[in-house]
């Protein structure tokens, strides 16, 4: 029906509707003019929700990468496609680890890495979807630790994108080891000016103490300079339960805006066992309060978490069913029920 009533609009008539149903060219096109970038084009931050260019309601959801350093293959349109058409998602999340070995600013390869982050942001566009370039503090605690690297990435970032709407910025994973709302908070009043000189209206993701748990922390101490920002909440079902999703039920009710940017089924290694009662309340959740969200993460690792099986090397889409893991024929249902 979709191509059925584009082609009255644009031709008129049953020889031209037949015609452009057989061509390849206008099925293409018709296929960008409905592409989930093209309803609802660039987003903003209303209270606690997302909304689309015309002021609704909307939810991002999608998957994640993993790190684009060790699996570059899953970035690319054909996979990009599968995950929109047969998931029904319309965001990919590319993660840029920073500190681990092939992390942006130890040993990895800074122009293979923004290639890859290129390529990835290209084929989301193609395909009219949104994606998130995600700066993936982690093994280097505190995102004050690589400051100056982050500023620089981040202002050639946003001049490079400042024209494509679909790009969202995630300016540090999940600090942790300590790492306090209040030195986040001092990175972040120093990052988001800088993406706001070339991208003024992008929305920003920012994480939160303890591995992006603590999003009462932010809720109770919200940074005031500047609009479109959301705030990281990260969860794996198996290890956080109750006492996590209280606090993202506080966090809402304070008028928090919450981002689901990095989650899974299993526990909190991203192996292990998978807990489908807990996964159940936090979809539960996240539903009910219309939040959007990223499933960790796109690949063939050997672990829980992989959306992917082992043995499933075709990394360029096209995935049946028999290929996903547990996890990846969850995050399926999740996305198309």
């Amino acid at each position: 029906m979709k191509y059925h009533s584009t082609a009255i609009i644009l031709l008129a008539g049953t020889i031209a509707f037949s015609w452009m149903w057989k061509s390849p060219e206008k099925i293409v096109w018709a296929d960008a003019v409905e592409t989930p970038y093209a309803i609802h084009g660039k987003l903003s931050v209303n209270g606690t929700d997302l909304v689309d260019q015309q002021g609704n309601l909307f939810q991002l959801k999608g998957v994640s990468t993993h790190g684009i350093a060790w699996f570059p293959q899953y970035v690319n349109e054909g996979a990009f496609r599968t995950l929109r058409d047969d998931w029904n998602a319309n965001l990919v999340r590319l993660a840029v680890y920073t500190d681990e070995s092939g992390g942006y600013c130890t040993d990895g390869d800074r122009t293979k890495l923004e290639e890859t982050i290129d390529t990835g942001v290209k084929a989301a566009a193609d395909l009219g979807m949104y994606v998130i370039i995600d700066w993936h503090v982690l093994h280097d605690l505190t995102p004050l630790k690589y400051e100056d690297q982050a500023l620089d990435f981040f202002s050639r970032m946003s001049e490079k994108y400042q024209d494509n709407g679909r790009v969202l910025y995630e300016i540090c994973n999940e600090p942790n080891g300590g790492t306090t709302w209040a030195e986040i908070k001092q990175y972040a009043e120093k990052v988001i000016p800088v993406i706001r000189e070339h991208a003024p209206d992008a929305v920003i993701l920012v994480g939160t103490p303890n591995w992006s748990q603590d999003v009462d922390q932010a809720a109770e101490d919200p940074i005031t300079e500047g609009g479109n920002l959301m705030y990281d909440l990260h969860f794996y079902a198996a290890t956080h339960k109750d006492d996590l999703r209280q606090k993202l039920v506080e966090a809402h009710q304070a008028g928090t805006p919450v981002f689901i940017s990095e989650f899974s089924i299993c526990d909190a290694s991203g192996n292990g066992s998978i807990d489908l009662d807990s996964a159940q309340k936090w979809e539960d959740l996240i539903q009910a309060y219309h939040l959007s969200y990223a499933g960790w993460s796109l690949c063939n690792k050997n672990e829980a978490a992989s959306l992917l099986k082992p043995d499933v090397t075709e990394a360029n889409g096209g995935w049946t069913d028999k290929d996903l893991s547990e996890t990846g024929m969850w995050l399926k249902k999740m996305m198309t029920d």
